[in-house]
């Protein structure tokens, strides 16, 4: 669903219910369209106020997900924070029915006199914007300008007064009557449809409208009531924050009031939130999050694939210099032939006809000769190209080996990308690829001038209380496997495939089933085989596992190892991660 204009009623309603005469804490700006609004609330804990104008997923609401922020702060939250740091949340009001929330706020101006400050938050899709007003609605600063080259109708500029969006040929639904509605119906030749709502009123979502739909049952006057019935929700301020999900529990539509239009048998279940805030964090957190990490992580992703396909093209010239190199006993042979037949054989020929002594039916074969140099150096040539030919075959078995080992470590870099969750993670697979040479002429992925952050590998407990350590790329796997384990500890990893090491501390004790299956799930939810049925998971004690010198981040070698087969279990997971925040 849409962040419609309904949606926004009832967020701009919760919000002015619960942070109204609240105080800014701090100003925050996570992402180049995002800010977070921390408030004070008199006897309650601190909130969150997320806006957000991103394309993808734009929203206004109260969050509860904690994001990394940027070393140097955007000017955008630097002007915030100096109008707005310390001033009080006077309301927040939606803007006629429209996807436009205003926050008011009582600030202090350079002379330290109370005027009057607000944001306006648009959420409007590819359109959304937060615009940061005076008193007298004339902008200080856009988080996105809006210039003449952007759009004709209508520009957001700092000194300009801020104007609504263009009005769209729409009624406004608030303001419609039953007559009104049962006369727009009238006029339509077939049945009526979602579209027909959503075209004829402005600021309802194409779920709101099927929902309208399905509560009329095909008939005018029950149509009508349904419309007049959610319009008299939305003007008395009653909503109900619903999530709907799919059979694999996965988030399909929000809505601002329950949704009855999907069977019993379709598998979606709907679920009232407590608040907007949570139901916007539910539908929005994980897509936030793989979005974000898709956008940091577009250098990285790049650079990857500019390597891996260097490597492959370099092996595929390596096999075919080695196909020529199997050729290299026909060169041996042709210079034993010429020196066989020396006396048979005219200086400056270009080709000799010479029995062949290796054939059973003594055939003659025909061999090219050079005819500047003597019979005598023919045969030697064949031989110095017989010899480099076998050289050059050793050499290439070498370097198939050395590039083949070099794709299985890019794959290994690539499982970790899919892991990072952070932009510490993401910088610390930039610094790795930046020390073993892949990046020292990649200007975005140059960390000569960043600070080396410490390893912060995911922490998770087992039911029997064991603490395990999980790597989440190739520097982290390396710190826990030698740096944070004890000889005696567990080590698990995936069997022959790119996957995280995972570390059980166990204290020279002997962990029970239980713990050594949760620690094998957790190896295989790390791992490439995360989609995976049965995967095999090797497990051995640490001391078992070396590091071979000069070998790349994360490569070891182990012995004396056992084999699990586990089913990979994110839940699991996340319970026994909870479980290790819950003991810090």
């Amino acid at each position: 669903m849409a962040f419609d204009a309904a949606m926004m009623a009832a967020v701009a309603h919760e919000l002015d219910t619960l942070l109204a005469g609240s105080r800014i804490e701090k100003v925050l700006q996570p992402e180049k369209d995002e800010i977070v609004l921390m408030f004070r609330v008199p006897g309650r804990e601190a909130c969150r106020l997320s806006i957000s104008a991103g394309a993808n997923n734009p929203k206004l609401g109260i969050t509860s997900a904690v994001k990394e922020n940027p070393a140097v702060p955007p000017m955008f939250c630097m002007l915030l924070r100096k109008h707005l740091s310390g001033s009080k949340l006077l309301s927040v009001r939606q803007l006629d029915f429209e996807r436009a929330a205003e926050l008011t706020f009582e600030a202090y101006d350079e002379l330290r006199f109370v005027c009057s400050k607000s944001i306006i938050a648009e959420i409007m899709g590819k359109y959304s914007n937060i615009i940061f007003c005076d008193k007298d609605r004339r902008i200080i600063s856009p988080i996105k300008t809006v210039d003449f080259t952007t759009s004709q109708k209508r520009q957001v500029l700092p000194g300009m007064l801020y104007e609504m969006p263009p009005p769209q040929d729409k009624k406004n639904p608030l303001e419609e009557t039953r007559a009104g509605f049962i006369a727009e119906c009238s006029r339509l030749p077939d049945d009526i449809d979602d579209k027909f709502i959503t075209s004829t009123y402005l600021g309802l979502s194409r779920l709101t409208a099927q929902e309208i739909i399905h509560r009329g049952g095909g008939n005018i006057e029950r149509l009508a009531d349904a419309f007049m019935s959610v319009m008299g929700d939305i003007k008395g301020k009653r909503f109900t924050p619903v999530l709907l999900r799919d059979s694999e529990g996965k988030p399909l539509e929000y809505s601002f009031m329950p949704i009855t239009q999907y069977g019993r048998n379709s598998g979606v279940e709907s679920v009232i939130c407590d608040s907007f805030g949570e139901l916007l964090d539910e539908y929005f957190g994980a897509r936030d999050r793989i979005d974000r990490i898709r956008q940091r992580s577009a250098d990285i992703l790049h650079l990857l694939n500019s390597i891996e396909a260097r490597i492959k093209k370099k092996r595929s010239l390596q096999h075919a210099d080695l196909k020529n190199c199997e050729k290299k006993d026909e060169l041996r042979r042709a210079g034993d032939l010429i020196t066989a037949n020396l006396y048979r054989i005219k200086k400056g020929a270009e080709k000799a006809k010479l029995t062949d002594y290796y054939s059973e039916d003594m055939k003659e074969v025909e061999i090219s000769l050079d005819p500047r140099i003597t019979p005598a150096q023919n045969a030697q040539l064949y031989y110095k190209k017989y010899a480099k030919a076998k050289t050059a075959e050793t050499i290439l078995r070498q370097q198939l080996k050395l590039s083949a080992a070099e794709l299985e470590y890019i794959e290994t870099v690539f499982d970790a990308l899919t892991r990072a969750e952070t932009e510490a993670d993401l910088n610390e697979i930039r610094r790795e690829l930046y020390e073993a040479g892949y990046a020292s002429k990649s200007r975005s992925l140059n960390m000569t001038q960043q600070k080396k952050q410490t390893s912060k590998p995911l922490e998770l407990l087992t039911d029997g209380g064991y603490r395990l350590w999980c790597g989440k790329n190739n520097i982290q796997n390396d710190y826990v496997t030698f740096k944070l384990a004890d000889k005696q500890d567990w080590w698990f990893h995936v069997k022959g495939r790119p996957g995280s090491h995972v570390v059980m501390e166990c204290d020279g004790e002997e962990p029970p089933e239980l713990d050594f299956t949760q620690a094998a799930i957790v190896a295989a939810t790390y791992s490439a085989d995360a989609e995976g049925v049965n995967v095999p998971v090797d497990y051995t004690v640490v001391k078992n596992v070396k590091k071979p010198p000069a070998s790349k981040p994360g490569y070891v070698t182990y012995s004396t190892n056992w084999t699990a087969y586990v089913t990979p279990d994110k839940a699991l997971v996340d319970r026994l991660a909870s479980q290790a925040k819950e003991t810090r």
